[in-house]
């Protein structure tokens, strides 16, 4: 078996693509991650450190050991016209991670991914906090994802640098455990914010909707236990689901609940299997033309600042 340990470490004026495809022969790495025989994390297939003005552009990406593309700490990145695939058994692949970075576009990409298809994250506790350096100004579009034990679209846990400003639309979410999460847990501090989701359709999804206040671990002892993360002004918008078996799970931080979460115009067809299709503690939003009918904490009727968040997101232009 011939082993290739695949990534790109560059700095300046980026691009990579023109119709080729990167294998990562990752069943190796994925097969010593299962058995616990690794003592180092996995490499990543494509990762940019500290680079501006990047284009990753018609390329195929598979079999990742782990992450396909990482850009962290990078401004000004542009993900057009890939594909990206991993068996639904590999352990915790994910496909784009957006990591600690400013400025970024992701369209027209198709993602199957074992785990997440695509992952906004912004730092690791402590360390996370004190480099301070948020995930910030993106959009999303005209994208399919599939994460077979994952989320579609997900945002954390590691985002103790803040994650905020993205726009998510036109995107199909399919096959797949959760279709948009956010995570993060007592110990993160950081914050997710003014987010706007928008023109989903939903297909074979477990959970539709799911925000989680107790997700993942620590990387050591030192996290501060009072670093409580903020998470508000989440907007979920113009959103058709079918086959459907949890609409929303929405679990808030007793210390810290999660706020201003905003549901609009969403319609949602619940399978048989399901016993109670909204779990809610420890939030609390609006919400109009919701089916099924959410948790009462989320039944609000002034949908004010949804419109005012939805107004400052359309703004944004991403410059690449």
């Amino acid at each position: 078996m011939i082993l290739v340990e695949s990534w790109i470490n560059l700095d300046l004026n980026v691009a990579l693509g023109d119709n080729g495809t990167i294998d990562g022969q990752g069943s190796v790495w994925w097969e010593w991650f299962t058995s616990h025989s690794l003592n180092y994390t996995r490499p990543h297939l494509v990762e940019f450190v500290s680079s501006e003005y990047v284009l990753v552009s018609n390329i195929s990406l598979l079999n990742a050991p782990a992450y396909n593309i990482h850009p962290v700490y990078c401004s000004n990145v542009h993900i057009h016209n890939i594909s990206v695939y991993a068996p639904p058994e590999s352990p915790y692949t994910v496909g784009i991670v957006p990591d600690s970075s400013d400025n970024i576009c992701i369209e027209d990409c198709n993602i199957s991914m074992g785990h997440d298809a695509i992952a906004f994250k912004s730092g690791w506790d402590e360390y996370g906090i004190a480099y301070g350096r948020p995930t910030t100004i993106a959009h999303v579009r005209r994208v399919d994802l599939r994460s077979s034990t994952g989320s579609s679209l997900a945002f954390g846990s590691e985002m103790s640098g803040g994650i905020s400003d993205i726009l998510v639309e036109e995107v199909h979410l399919y096959d797949s455990l959760t279709g948009i999460e956010f995570r993060t847990t007592i110990g993160r501090g950081g914050y997710i914010k003014e987010i706007m989701i928008s023109d989903v359709d939903l297909l074979n999804v477990n959970t539709s909707f799911a925000a989680i206040g107790d997700y993942g671990s620590h990387p050591d002892d030192k996290f501060d236990p009072d670093a409580f993360p903020v998470l508000e002004k989440i907007t979920l918008q113009n959103i058709i689901g079918t086959n459907i078996t949890i609409a929303g799970n929405f679990k808030g931080i007793e210390e810290s609940p999660f706020t201003f979460i905003c549901l609009s115009n969403i319609s949602l067809s619940i399978n048989s299997t399901s016993l109670s299709p909204w779990q809610c503690s420890y939030v609390s939003g609006f919400s109009e033309s919701v089916f099924p009918e959410p948790c009462p904490e989320l039944m609000n009727s002034s949908t004010s600042s949804c419109g005012i968040l939805m107004l400052e997101l359309q703004f944004y232009n991403i410059i690449l």
